[in-house]
């Protein structure tokens, strides 16, 4: 028997998600019933039948089409659980029971029921959406971004500015950059700051964020740049006078730091889990933008739209607002990754956009300042997609 508490968490779950699936329409979402009882249609037009695993055990997610019936004008019912398919991907429940972890401990793309395949490059969340409106006869969001988050993770500030990057620089030549950068930071290949900026700045109403780590450098984590020094001082003036946000670059071992600069989040290397988005919930943070595969692009929760995160234990809808991570540079580039050439990264870039426009979502990237130098592609693929957001 299923305590009262644990329905009406189940209750204000199916309610934030028919909401959501209606984008945000509560007086739609009053019109769609969740039940089995046909009879719920004498006083509702939409009728979704549960599977009745909501608050059970978990099961995989209908990838099927959607089945749909219309017993009367105006009536529809949807046989298809997509409240549930909803609850699974947004709350991530298969990383409760699928244990399978790469060299990081990260769930990967490949050990997901959305694999490395056409699933993942389709928002099946926002599909179920846009069938939803349809059955109300609700018209579908006219196709743009809702919102554009270009983010940059700060991972090093410089390459010659610590020892690892140094004894590098002294194996294999690279002296004039290294006297460079000890004379001008600005000099150093890395400091790819001024370029960003301009380049960001070229998207109209784009939200800037800059991931900077605060937690003590250490294993995966080294080097730790130094929050209270010159270089790091002159550069978060600089990022802050372009309009750019700081965000809170959680450790590769989930420490969070005691004293955040803000409350917006992702984790180094994109070690992002369960228990830390118990942990982010419990804590002040309220946006985290860690939710996107480290080995494959697309959409790991489904959806191109920032959505409330569902504690998969607890069956509590939380604060912490989770946005789709959709494209990382190393993703695209990294051999062990996906490991594409920078014409196929970018028609890879384009199909993934267009799909959040599409559906008036949040587009979400992430470029490091470290990728942008000589012996990569970044610099030009990012330049590209500035333009095509542009609209040039």
């Amino acid at each position: 028997m299923e305590s009262k508490n644990t329905k009406r968490k189940i209750t204000e779950m199916v309610e934030y998600i028919l909401t959501w699936l209606c984008y945000g329409d509560a007086q739609a979402a009053s019109r769609v019933a969740y039940t089995a009882d046909v009879q719920a249609l004498d006083s509702h037009d939409v009728m979704i039948v549960p599977n009745n695993h909501l608050g059970n055990s978990i099961i995989m997610p209908d990838f099927s089409p959607v089945k749909t019936e219309h017993p009367s004008e105006g009536k529809t019912i949807i046989r298809t659980d997509i409240v549930y398919n909803t609850f699974f991907f947004i709350s991530r429940a298969e990383e409760t029971f699928n244990t399978e972890r790469d060299e990081h401990n990260r769930f990967a793309a490949r050990f997901s029921v959305l694999g490395n395949n056409h699933r993942l490059l389709t928002p099946m969340l926002d599909e179920h959406a846009h069938l939803l409106l349809e059955a109300l006869g609700i018209p579908l969001p006219t196709p743009g971004f809702q919102h554009i988050f270009l983010t940059h993770d700060i991972d090093f500030i410089a390459r010659y500015r610590y020892l690892r990057g140094i004894l590098g620089g002294l194996i294999h030549g690279k002296w004039q950059q290294m006297k460079a950068s000890w004379k001008d930071i600005q000099k150093d290949p890395f400091y790819t700051f001024p370029w960003m900026t301009e380049q960001d700045a070229l998207v109209p109403n784009a939200q800037v964020i800059y991931f900077v780590k605060q937690t003590r450098g250490k294993g995966y984590d080294y080097p730790q740049y130094n929050l209270s020094g010159k270089d790091f001082g002159q550069l978060k003036k600089r990022l802050l006078d372009s309009g750019a946000q700081l965000g809170v670059h959680s450790s590769y071992y989930g420490d969070l730091p005691k004293n955040p600069l803000s409350t917006l989040h992702r984790a180094h290397y994109l070690c992002g889990s369960v228990r830390q988005w118990q942990k982010l919930s419990k804590a002040d943070y309220t946006d985290d933008f860690t939710m996107g595969f480290a080995d494959a692009a697309g959409f790991r929760l489904q959806t191109t739209r920032a959505v409330r995160w569902i504690n998969p234990f607890t069956m509590r809808l939380t604060r912490l607002t989770m946005h789709p991570l959709i494209i990382m540079d190393t993703t695209l580039s990294d051999e062990k990754y996906m490991n594409l050439s920078e014409e196929d990264a970018f028609n890879m870039c384009q199909r993934l956009i267009n799909s959040v426009r599409k559906y008036r979502g949040d587009l979400c990237l992430l470029w490091h300042n470290s990728s942008f130098t000589p012996d990569t592609y970044h610099k030009t693929l990012y330049g590209k997609i500035i333009q095509l957001l542009n609209g040039k």
